[in-house]
C-alpha cells in the first residue's frame, strides 16, 4: 500500500512541477508579446494580462503544492533551533496538522468560491468563468492535503528519489 501511496503521490508531484513550469514559460512569453504589442505595434491586446494573472494564480498554487512535498516551501525556524531536540517531534506534527488545517480550508472555501462564481464571467475575457479563475485554490488545497496526509503516515518523502515504478518494473523483467 505504501509503495502505492508513494507511487502516486510521485505522478502527482511530477505533474504539479510540469504544470507551475508551463504556467511559468508561457506567462513569461505572453507578457513580453503583450508589450511589444503595445508599444511596437502601437495596439494594446486585453488579453496577455487576464491570462497571466491566471496563470500566476495556477503556478502558486500547484507549485505551493509541490513545493511543499519537496521540502523547499518557506520555513521560519528561529523559534524551533533554540528549542530542545526532544520537542522537534511534537513541533513537526504540529505543524504538519496545521497545514493539513490550512488546505483543507482551501480545498473547502475554494470550492465554495468556485462555486458561488461559476456563472460570473470576467470582463476581460469573457468566455472564462470567474469560477475556473478561482480553481487553483482548491485544487492547491487537495493536493497539498493528500501530501500533507502522506507525510503523517509515512514521514518527509523530500530526501527520497522519486521513483518511476514502470521502469523498476520494466528493469525486473529485463533480468
Amino acid at each position: 500500500m505504501k509503495n502505492l501511496v508513494l507511487g502516486v503521490n510521485d505522478a502527482i508531484y511530477r505533474a504539479c512541477i510540469i504544470v507551475a513550469g508551463l504556467a511559468i514559460v508561457i506567462m513569461a512569453t505572453i507578457i513580453p508579446w503583450g508589450v511589444f504589442s503595445r508599444y511596437v505595434l502601437g495596439q494594446g491586446l486585453g488579453w496577455p494580462e487576464p491570462i497571466s494573472i491566471l496563470l500566476m494564480v495556477l503556478f502558486t498554487f500547484i507549485g505551493a503544492a509541490a513545493s511543499y512535498r519537496a521540502g523547499a516551501h518557506m520555513a521560519v525556524t528561529s523559534l524551533t533551533d533554540r528549542l530542545p531536540q526532544v520537542t522537534a517531534p511534537v513541533i513537526t506534527l504540529f505543524v504538519r496538522l496545521t497545514m493539513g488545517t490550512v488546505a483543507l480550508f482551501m480545498l473547502i472555501w475554494g470550492y465554495k468560491l468556485c462555486v458561488a462564481t461559476w456563472h460570473q464571467y470576467l470582463s476581460t475575457l469573457p468566455s472564462v468563468s470567474v469560477g475556473i479563475s478561482y480553481m487553483p485554490i482548491p485544487l492547491g488545497g487537495f493536493i497539498t492535503l493528500m501530501f500533507v496526509i502522506e507525510q503523517l503516515l509515512y514521514g518527509d518523502q523530500n530526501k527520497r528519489r522519486v521513483v518511476d515504478f514502470e521502469a523498476v518494473e520494466d528493469s525486473k523483467e529485463a533480468v
